[in-house]
């Protein structure tokens, strides 16, 4: 009954944070300045994430120290430390290899203190196998890419704020059907500050997540399959599973980042440079607006969501039927973006 209050509190804390933020940001000249790569046109407030690392990171030390004896200190610190080298970013300009080095230490804290996926996993085929030290490598490189990847696709007003309301979302159901109410809670708290974040990032945006934003919340949607599988005390050999129906909670960034950095491959290019080839990014440059491309994203993510939770329900409906689903919905952004894209140009 506390979430009642307590959700649309966090609401209301983030609206109004990341307004004094904005303002604040202002007054320190902390603008994103638009370059030929941007999706923007004029001088931008910046960072207005940190708003929601510092609500969410509060919640979880509050609930997971007195409330649930969940805490976890390899996410926490981890989490600090990926948002601390990501708002430098964003001041300063931090080099790659830096913020590599961070992520890494990040991944590694918590491969150390709350554990890995101890099976590699083939959806469909059903096919496990046990490798400890495939299980490390596989979980660090799932947390440091996942990190990035949301840092690659908050790239358009809305998109990254609509990403973390809809997978909280899905956290939120995810966590009450296996049981780990302290995810179930955090996802929460990570839905309704997004929620808040977003109705300010809508576009025309009046600020901008930030690095510190979206890194932070990559690596922590990155970590939560890890705290749902120990809190729940799933199984080892089940956690792989509960690894897919996790990307299945943010596919399209999974999808779009995927397959941008296959084609870039492909074609030669430098795919280690900025770009604007996302999937997003050419629906925008093929002259939908940012809303529209916002929603269309929401939308799909909504529907996976419902879909992975009727799997998560049912089980005489297998992991084949959500792969059939987010396949179609992957080769129908691809259509698109590429045939109806190029028509309205």
């Amino acid at each position: 009954m506390t979430e009642i209050i307590l959700f649309p509190t966090i609401f209301l804390l983030s609206y109004f944070g990341v307004e004094a933020f904005r303002r604040w940001s202002q007054r320190r000249k902390l603008l994103d300045v638009p370059n030929e790569r941007s999706s923007h046109t004029n001088p931008t407030p910046l960072g207005g994430g940190l708003v929601i690392v510092t609500l969410g990171l509060t919640a979880y030390l509050i609930h997971s120290n007195f409330i649930s004896d969940k805490f976890s200190w390899g996410y926490f610190i981890g989490a600090i430390l990926v948002a601390g080298i990501s708002w430098l970013d964003d001041l300063y300009s931090v080099s790659s290899l830096w913020r590599f080095f961070v992520h890494a230490l990040a991944a590694l804290l918590v491969v150390y203190t709350v554990g890995y996926f101890e099976e590699l996993y083939v959806p469909i085929f059903q096919i496990t196998q046990s490798s400890r030290i495939g299980g490390i490598l596989l979980t660090f490189l799932w947390i440091v890419w996942l990190t990035n990847v949301f840092n690659f696709m908050d790239g358009i007003d809305g998109i990254a704020g609509m990403q973390t309301v809809t997978a909280g979302i899905g956290w939120m159901a995810a966590g009450r059907l296996l049981g780990a109410e302290s995810v179930e809670f955090y996802a929460g708290i990570l839905a309704f500050s997004g929620l808040g974040f977003l109705i300010q990032n809508w576009q025309p945006a009046r600020i901008f997540m930030g690095d510190v934003g979206s890194a932070f919340l990559g690596f922590t949607f990155a970590v939560l399959p890890i705290l749902a599988g120990k809190e729940a005390d799933i199984a080892p050999e089940k956690l792989p599973v509960l690894l897919l129906l996790s990307a299945a909670f943010y596919w399209l960034f999974v999808f779009d980042t995927v397959y941008t950095f296959v084609r870039r491959i492909i074609e030669r290019e430098k795919f280690w440079q900025a770009h604007r080839s996302h999937l997003y990014q050419k629906l925008v440059v093929a002259g939908f607006s940012h809303q529209f491309v916002t929603i269309l994203y929401g939308g799909i993510s909504i529907l996976t969501i419902i879909t992975t939770v009727f799997v998560m329900l049912k089980e005489n409906v297998g992991e084949a039927f959500l792969i059939f689903v987010i396949g179609f919905q992957s080769l129908g952004l691809l259509f698109f973006t590429y045939f109806l894209g190029k028509k309205k140009q």
